[in-house]
């Protein structure tokens, strides 16, 4: 089988763009899929870094199980250990039953930790500990229970520096970042913004029932020039 074959069989989960930085980022995907290993996702916020990791579930072994996403940044931090690990009936005010977390959810499936930066020191520890045992203990709980989960973790963070600073465990780091995968930003991918551009124009004018207009010569050249800092999300919403 060519690389150019293993391409066009990936199921880019809705991922636009025919780059040349981003058909490097598909070959590494279509190697790393089928496998079981952790892959960490890098990349400036709002490159699609989700869109990317559900590529990565949708072409694996576990396309038919759990995909099981949650945001570590936008749960406060200490109900994030419920979330990720579930809770015994009783174990803090207002548990009046027990909960299963998203470990368990995910269970033959893919777990996607977002925003893996934001996670407080005593809770990496804890999935360290699921990667190390592939186990979970509920909050609460007095034993552990078996997970067979893929973790694939995200972050618009500079981890490695972040581990000098002692604000992210080494350890930690160098057991997510097994398979690191870059996903570039809006401005190294040339021509895909054009690409994107008449995507999210055809699909508001679908919604919204308007007639399709075609971008003037100068709104090309101004979505060429510019660079995006905030990336698909900002030329989406743009």
């Amino acid at each position: 089988m060519t690389g150019g074959e293993e391409l066009m069989e990936l199921n880019k989960s809705g991922i636009i763009g025919q780059s040349t930085s981003l058909a490097e980022v598909f070959k590494v995907l279509g190697k790393v899929a089928p496998t079981d290993s952790t892959v960490l996702v890098t990349g400036e916020s709002g490159t699609g870094k989700e869109l990317l990791v559900r590529a990565l579930h949708s072409n694996s072994c576990r396309h038919d199980k759990p995909f099981v996403p949650i945001n570590c940044g936008a749960i406060p931090k200490e109900l994030l250990e419920s979330e990720l690990f579930g809770h015994e009936k009783g174990a803090f005010t207002h548990a009046i039953r027990s909960r299963p977390g998203r470990f368990e959810v995910a269970d033959g499936g893919t777990i996607f930790l977002d925003e893996i930066g934001e996670m407080d020191l005593s809770l990496q520890v804890k999935i360290l500990r699921v990667l190390q045992e592939k186990e979970i203990e509920r909050v609460g709980g007095s034993g552990c229970k078996k997970v067979d989960v893929r973790i694939v973790a995200a972050t618009n963070r500079d981890l490695e520096g972040w581990v000098k600073e002692g604000k992210f465990r080494q350890d930690l780091y160098f057991r997510l970042n097994v398979i690191p995968l870059r996903l570039p930003s809006l401005r190294e991918r040339g021509e895909d913004v054009l690409q994107l551009a008449h995507f999210f124009m055809n699909m508001y004018t679908r919604e919204y029932q308007l007639p399709v207009s075609p971008l003037s010569e100068s709104a090309v050249a101004w979505l060429q020039q510019y660079d995006f800092p905030g990336n698909v999300r900002e030329l989406q919403n743009l």
